[in-house]
Order: C-alpha cells, then sequence, then structure tokens
C-alpha cells in the first residue's frame, strides 16, 4: 500500500492516504532509532502534523550528531528542512537545502544529493524561481539515473520538470 499516492500538478504537494500514514506511524510506535525517527518525520509532514514533524526532525539532527555518522546527519538535515518548506520557512529551507545538495556532491552521497536537489527544486518552484527549479529538478533526474532508480523513483523529478517547463513557458508568453 502507497502511502503517497501522487502529487498535484500544480504545487507539486504530495497526494497522500491519510489511512495508510496514519496506520504506518502505529507500526512504527515509539521506535527510535535514524530510520525510524525519519519516517517519522516524513509521515507528519504529510500527513500536516507540521509541529510534530519539526520537532522529531530536531530530534534525528541531535541524534545523527552525536553519532559522528556525517552522511546520516546529511540526510536528517535534508529532511528537516523538508519540514521547514511545509512550514513556509522558505528561505532557511533554501540555505540548508543548498548546502545538504553541495555537501553531498562533494562526498559523492548520490542518493542525497538527488534528494536534495529534489527539495531543493520544490523550494524554488514555490518562490517561482522557475529555471532554478528545473535546474535543480533535472539535476536530481540525472543523479538517480546515474544510481539506476526506477521509474517509480524518478516520477516525482520527471513531473516537476514537465509542470516547471509549462510555468517557463506561460511566463515568456506573457499568460
Amino acid at each position: 500500500m502507497s502511502i503517497i499516492t501522487g502529487y498535484d500538478p500544480l504545487t507539486l504537494r504530495e497526494r497522500v492516504d491519510e489511512s495508510a500514514a496514519n496506520e504506518r506511524l502505529e507500526e512504527l510506535g515509539s521506535l527510535r532509532s535514524l530510520t525510524g525517527l525519519l519516517e517519522k518525520v516524513t509521515l507528519f509532514r504529510l500527513l500536516g502534523r507540521i509541529d510534530e514533524a519539526w520537532n522529531v526532525a530536531n530530534e534525528a539532527v541531535r541524534l545523527t550528531r552525536f553519532s559522528g555518522n556525517r552522511e546520516d546527519l546529511l540526510e536528517a538535515r535534508i529532511v528537516r528542512a523538508q519540514v521547514q518548506h511545509s512550514q513556509g520557512k522558505l528561505a532557511p529551507a533554501l540555505s540548508e537545502l543548498s548546502l545538504c545538495a553541495d555537501e553531498a556532491g562533494t562526498h559523492e552521497w548520490g542518493e542525497l544529493e538527488a534528494s536534495a536537489r529534489l527539495a531543493l527544486g520544490k523550494v524554488r518552484f514555490e518562490l517561482s524561481e522557475f529555471i532554478e527549479a528545473k535546474a535543480a529538478f533535472t539535476a536530481a533526474v540525472f543523479l538517480y539515473e546515474r544510481l539506476g532508480a526506477s521509474l517509480g523513483d524518478l516520477e516525482i523529478a520527471l513531473v516537476a520538470i514537465s509542470v516547471t517547463e509549462k510555468n517557463i513557458a506561460q511566463i515568456q508568453s506573457g499568460l
């Protein structure tokens, strides 16, 4: 059962099966592993429970800072920046995601870089920075393809490119 059922073609926000998301949250219970915490953050965010998502995201960042694993810390920062985006804190989300994408690229952490670039594109899209958004989405597609991702994994980035191109075309045609 998929929790994300599609994407809004105007906002690029996820469409969510709320009962499946709530069921998965119950399954996770009080799990405190990094994987569990990050999944909870995503589920809370998708369900619009932004305060809970923010609290758990900060907990995940703290946990990874103590573990000393820089790759895990970067993943937690990306997820937390996605919550900032959902909170409407676009400037901090943009800054954090830019730093995360650059750091992931420097260390050749392809999956994390793709995730950060996709999230960065969504923030730029919301800011109506369509050319920059398209560049971020395109970079995410190339990274996912290089990693051998399935078409399902590429779906949102490909949809995002198409929607962004339509917005660019409308602006250029004066509509």
